[in-house]
């Protein structure tokens, strides 16, 4: 067990971390063998989601029809996740180079409820790749068990590396942008560590990007360097701010380079879980799903509905929340929802500056009703450059985990948690490599890093 001199200088002391804070502890967070099994489910399932929402997109905009033995026809689909994109990046994510493509790293953020896991959030773009792996190799020093262990920098590589078959050791640039810049010194150390391992990868900025012919460059040593593979870590609303977009869409069209993510706008939308739950498609889902991983997602994706203003008929009511267990025709109704009620969560789909980081979150039940109708009529606002999703909010358990007091002795602490577990994609194979555990204290109801939470990996006990 390590104490908390160790812990201050292999972490919070190191160059790596500048500037952030977060309490210590001496125990990676303990997950039971069930726990990492479902885990593991959950990476085949988010990875089958992706496939099957993309299939789901591709028959939209092409108005075939979206179960084989039924005229069904949902072009509705295409219009929302396309609406507030550039035309050239929505042309780019249907292009034939993109097909099948899929991020290589998945995220999801699973909050640890007294019923099990819920799944807030599929992020295709993740940070802390690079502090999850810092930590696995930190504590798996002194602890035994970390799940993904020493070694999540090498499944990193290898995943990128399968993403280009004809390179037998392929020069990859991790482009991070000025809007997710603290996470650059992370990526500088997982570069560095896999560049002593003899892995050609660099970190660049998006302004670094040129194209010299035919190839896509990054200046390393003061020269252009060809790259095979770009790993994205920037935003698709930050394009504009990339100088070198075009010639990045050029380049993955004609076959000359591979970006991951790629930059298909419609896999980076939460409002994709409110698809999930849209009782059209529940015949799609369990036609494209095998049953066990529809089953795993139906069990930890918490109801989502999709936030728009619209004109009804008479007749019709929303798909929404209900109030007093009626259903309602405005999202304005749920102003009078009791306190029970409103235990919804507000937040932007995607697109946007404030789709990420907890930015747009309102939850319902922590506000004044003046509050809560306020954040209704933002989130459908005709003037928004994002769609809005509701969410039922599944509040985390409250659980105990030994930390690091200032004198450097230890106590418990009382918490609530956070899982993300990185799943790696290679083909239709996904490795889970490492699990961050976020432990915040058991007053703040959205959880997140900060300062008061712990940051650690994961192990396996049983």
């Amino acid at each position: 067990m390590p104490n908390l001199e160790t812990l201050r200088a292999r972490l919070l002391d190191q160059p790596l971390f500048e500037g952030k804070a977060w309490r210590l502890s001496p125990e990676a967070w303990p997950l039971t063998g069930a726990q990492v099994a479902e885990l593991r489910r959950i990476g085949d399932a988010c990875l089958g989601y992706h496939r099957a929402l993309e299939r789901l997109y591709t028959r939209s905009f092409q108005d075939r029809k979206l179960l084989r033995n039924r005229e069904l026809h949902a072009p509705w689909i295409a219009s929302v996740l396309d609406r507030h994109k550039p035309e050239g990046l929505v042309a780019h994510g249907r292009h034939r180079s993109t097909k099948g493509q899929v991020p290589v790293v998945l995220r999801p953020d699973l909050l640890l409820t007294d019923h099990g896991f819920a799944l807030t959030e599929l992020d295709s773009v993740p940070g802390g790749i690079g502090l999850t792996a810092y930590l696995n190799a930190t504590y798996a020093a002194d602890t035994a068990g970390v799940v993904g262990g020493a070694d999540m920098p090498d499944r990193f590589f290898a995943a990128l590396a399968a993403l280009v078959p004809s390179e037998r050791d392929p020069a990859v640039a991790v482009v991070v942008s000025d809007e997710s810049a603290t996470y650059r010194p992370e990526f500088e150390w997982l570069a560095e560590t896999l560049r002593a391992r003899g892995r050609d990868i660099w970190v660049a900025h998006p302004s670094d990007l040129m194209e010299l012919g035919a190839d896509i460059c990054v200046p390393v040593d003061g020269a252009p360097r060809k790259v095979h593979l770009v790993y994205r870590f920037f935003e698709l609303f930050d394009l504009a701010n990339v100088r070198g977009a075009d010639a990045l869409f050029n380049a993955v069209e004609a076959g000359r380079v591979v970006v991951t993510p790629p930059m298909r706008a419609f896999q980076e939308e939460k409002l994709g879980l409110a698809l999930l739950h849209h009782p059209q498609l529940s015949a799609y889902w369990r036609e494209n799903l095998p049953e066990d991983q529809l089953e795993t997602l139906l069990r930890i994706v918490p109801r989502t509905w999709m936030m728009e203003r619209t004109d009804l008929p008479p007749t019709a009511v929303l798909h929404a929340p209900t109030v007093d267990g009626k259903p309602i025709r405005d999202w304005s109704e749920l102003a009078e929802a009791s306190q029970r009620e409103r235990n919804l969560i507000i937040k932007a789909s995607g697109f946007h500056e404030t789709a990420w980081g907890a930015r747009s979150v309102t939850l319902g039940s922590d506000v004044s009703r003046e509050a809560w109708l306020e954040a209704i009529e933002d989130a459908l606002d005709p003037d928004n450059e994002t769609f809005h999703v509701m969410q039922d909010y599944h509040k985390p358990a409250r659980l105990t985990h030994p930390v690091f007091r200032p004198d450097g002795s230890v106590g418990p602490m009382e918490g609530r948690l956070r899982l993300c577990p990185y799943y790696f994609v290679d083909g239709e194979t996904v490795t889970l490599s490492g699990v961050l555990a976020t432990f915040c204290p058991a007053d703040k109801k959205i959880i997140h890093g900060m300062k008061d939470a712990a940051l650690l990996p994961c192990r396996q006990v049983g």
